[in-house]
């Protein structure tokens, strides 16, 4: 598969993530250091010759393809996935030094350990602050995008976590526990709260893939979150993400919370719900999700969505997968927009009165976000049309004239 489509996880979509030269899973590594070293070599260059940001563009580049190269490697102490793993903190560390806005690489203190963030921050006094939850394999350089920060560019500070069993938590073995990263979220708002740069009444989480679930986790536990906005949705049963989708899923994941016994490892994954959770969220929340996300199926995120207690809305992204970056409903663009706007607007109070609002997002007409609300998801009433007489009729039949 990875051969075939160029991919090793999200086999649903047609762009290619990996270059044709990989043949195997094995050959990740090697192959993206070398275009990592490409563009660091670059950038370097650039630096000397005084193109700060050509320089900042291509240390952006090489951190993101050493992050993609390491991340191929699941075992503690591989000396190449320390090598390599370094050489994303080298090179994001000349982001930080080139950066035209202030970004700190931060330690925060949690259960007796340290955990590294980075914090991006629009250099004013209270502003509104987003604390991001990376997906499962993620690291905290993942995003933000450093050349095109979306909430930088709207007003807000965002802090990026390396949960436990994440980057550099990871090689510091720090694992990851059925709820143990939501206690480190709550830590990482202590620190905030703290900081000048932050407005403690109005902190958000932002929360990708299997951060969506962590972020509704905290959302739940921590009443300073005051709004939440997710996409790429795995916050329902782990049978699809661990069982039906890429075997890689569970291996990345048996990894990060230091498991070897596969059956201990299901005993715990089928704890991590939000089955006696979700109602526990009343701040303003928006739960974007692709219609066909193989990781999250659509009826069994609906009824925790249905849970939450606050004002609420729905997106459901038409034919659509798992993935944020480039989202034909919504123009071509990440996501990653799109929850800026509304997690900024939930901050600024503008969702208190929401309710509770659904919109089926056209893959290819409409307004994309902004189209207007559906009265249901599922037909008919997702196109607006009647049930057929007929069928109402056939509906209504005994058991034993539907069976006759």
């Amino acid at each position: 598969m990875t051969k075939t489509t160029g991919r090793v996880q999200n086999f649903a979509y047609d762009w290619r993530q990996l270059p044709p030269e990989v043949k195997s899973y094995r050959m990740i590594p090697r192959v993206l250091e070398r275009s990592a070293r490409h563009f660091e070599t670059i950038a370097r260059a650039a630096e000397a010759a005084g193109h700060r940001e050509t320089a900042r563009a291509h240390y952006w580049k090489a951190a993101d393809t050493y992050r993609d190269a390491q991340h191929a490697i699941f075992e503690d102490d591989n000396r190449e996935k320390i090598y390599l793993h370094g050489k994303l903190l080298e090179c994001y560390g000349k982001v930080i030094a080139l950066s035209d806005y202030p970004i700190e690489r931060v330690e925060i203190p949690w259960e007796g350990v340290s955990l590294q963030a980075l914090f991006h921050q629009t250099g004013d006094r209270r502003a509104p602050t987003v604390l991001y939850a990376p997906g499962m394999d993620q690291t905290k350089e993942t995003y933000p995008d450093p050349l095109d920060n979306a909430y930088v560019r709207r007003g807000m500070n965002v802090l990026c976590l390396d949960g436990p069993g994440q980057g550099t938590s990871l090689l510091r073995k720090i694992r990851v526990t059925a709820d143990n990263w939501e206690r480190a979220a709550s830590a990482a708002i202590d620190w905030l709260v703290q900081r000048p740069e932050v407005d403690p009444d109005r902190i958000g989480m932002v929360g990708i893939s299997f951060g969506s679930f962590w972020a509704m986790r905290t959302a739940a536990r921590d009443p300073r979150v005051r709004a939440l906005a997710t996409a790429s949705a795995c916050f329902a049963s782990k049978r699809a993400i661990f069982e039906e989708d890429s075997p890689r899923f569970k291996q990345v994941f048996l990894y990060m919370a230091g498991y070897e016994n596969e059956d201990a490892f299901d005993a715990m994954a089928a704890t991590m719900t939000m089955e006696g959770y979700a109602h526990l969220i009343r701040c303003p929340s928006l739960t974007c999700i692709g219609e066909y996300d193989p990781l999250c199926h659509l009826d069994e995120a609906l009824p925790i969505w249905e849970q939450i207690q606050g004002p609420k809305e729905l997106w459901v992204l038409e034919d659509d997968f798992h993935s944020p970056p480039r989202i034909e409903g919504l123009g071509g663009l990440d996501v990653y927009y799109y929850l800026a706007d509304w997690i900024r607007d939930a901050l600024n109070g503008k969702h208190d009165q929401l309710g509770q609002v659904i919109r089926i997002v056209p893959k290819k007409t409409g307004a994309g976000a902004y189209t207007p609300p559906t009265t249901g998801i599922f037909l008919p009433e997702r196109i607006g049309a009647p049930m057929p007489a007929e069928a109402m009729s056939a509906g209504s039949n005994s058991r034993s004239e539907a069976t006759c």
